[in-house]
């Protein structure tokens, strides 16, 4: 737990697994967690009710929610559980207790998501990155241009092209809208988390949204990128862990990170292989790239074993880095006054 009582005001950024999983560390040392989620994707049973309901996807949302909530162990077990059968084989509950929420209030899914939130007893928030329906579009570098989340990594194997940018625009092709709540998100925020996740379609996917990058840019709290475990077949073949960073900066700017937390341990279970056989792998630190970039790299063993069948995030290992950082950061900005009193004196980043 946080020895210091200092509880920071933690914006983090992303979808899939690896938000969610971050959630659940992080809800351990702080109550002050806001969960900015992407609505790209288009597949599954999220992308049918995207379809169907004209909805944004819950897929992503819901994993977040439960991540945060306190709810009993059956409830999650109900709000995880999958039909196995019939027409609504495949389909999530929790996604279809979502998708009535967002009926029942005339198609707003933000009022649905904070009440759905205020249900399971969430502690913190979580918002998607925008309340428009939008898609996800991949140019890649041989010039061919994808549109929809589920098919840009098939593309990029199917092409042979690597990605070079990825925009989110609603479908009628106006610029995503940033969600008005997620600004005074940021500018509270103490430490602001990028990831993890698949590094395209959910990272840089949520950082997509108009304006959404430059008002992270302007805010005083430090951005830290939590670098994947595994690479990601299509998206992110043969990446080493300053690969994943120049995507980000390449779609941002120059100076947009300032912590890099990557994983130091050599990982060593029978699981590669099956990983290998899916065109994955660990990700290499390349530590000589990050000398004269700016960025802190921080080196942990962060490795977790799900069940001995994924290699993920280990919850409790990535929470505590990144309180580690909110921490450093804390001391750094406080003085002591006269009095005896510690006063938070934020101090904006030099770009």
């Amino acid at each position: 737990m946080n020895r210091t009582g200092y509880k920071p005001n933690i914006l983090a950024i992303g979808g899939g697994t690896g938000l969610s999983t971050m959630l659940r560390g992080l809800k351990a040392y702080t109550p002050n967690v806001t969960a900015v989620v992407t609505v790209a994707d288009d597949g599954g049973g999220s992308g049918m009710l995207r379809d169907e309901l004209k909805m944004p996807p819950p897929g992503d949302i819901r994993n977040c929610i439960l991540a945060l909530s306190e709810t009993e162990p059956i409830m999650e077990r109900l709000l995880q559980y999958r039909f196995r059968a019939g027409r609504l084989e495949g389909q999530n509950f929790g996604n279809l207790f979502l998708a009535a929420m967002t009926e029942i209030y005339d198609g707003d899914f933000v009022t649905a998501v904070k009440n759905v939130s205020d249900v399971l007893k969430v502690t913190g928030t979580v918002l998607p990155v925008t309340d428009m329906d939008v898609e996800l579009t991949a140019v890649l570098k041989n010039g061919t241009t994808v549109v929809g989340e589920s098919a840009i990594g098939k593309s990029v194997s199917r092409f042979g092209s690597p990605i070079e940018r990825i925009t989110l625009r609603s479908k009628d092709g106006r610029p995503a809208r940033l969600l008005p709540d997620i600004k005074d998100k940021i500018k509270a925020a103490d430490i602001i988390t990028l990831g993890p996740g698949s590094l395209y379609t959910s990272v840089l996917s949520t950082l997509g949204a108009e304006g959404f990058y430059e008002e992270l840019k302007a805010a005083r709290a430090p951005i830290v990128y939590i670098n994947n475990i595994m690479s990601q077949p299509g998206e992110t073949d043969g990446y080493t862990a300053f690969d994943h960073v120049k995507a980000i900066l390449d779609h941002t700017c120059p100076g947009f990170i300032d912590y890099c937390i990557v994983n130091l341990r050599t990982i060593n279970t029978p699981l590669l292989k099956k990983y290998a056989e899916k065109d994955s792998e660990a990700v290499l630190l390349d530590e000589k790239r990050f000398e004269g970039s700016g960025i802190k790299l921080v080196k942990r063993d962060i490795v977790g074993l799900i069940n001995n069948r994924y290699i993920r995030h280990d919850p409790e290992a990535l929470a505590d880095a990144i309180i580690d950082i909110a921490n450093k950061e804390h001391r750094e900005a406080s003085s002591v006054s006269d009095e005896g009193v510690v006063l938070y004196r934020p101090q904006r980043r030099k770009r």
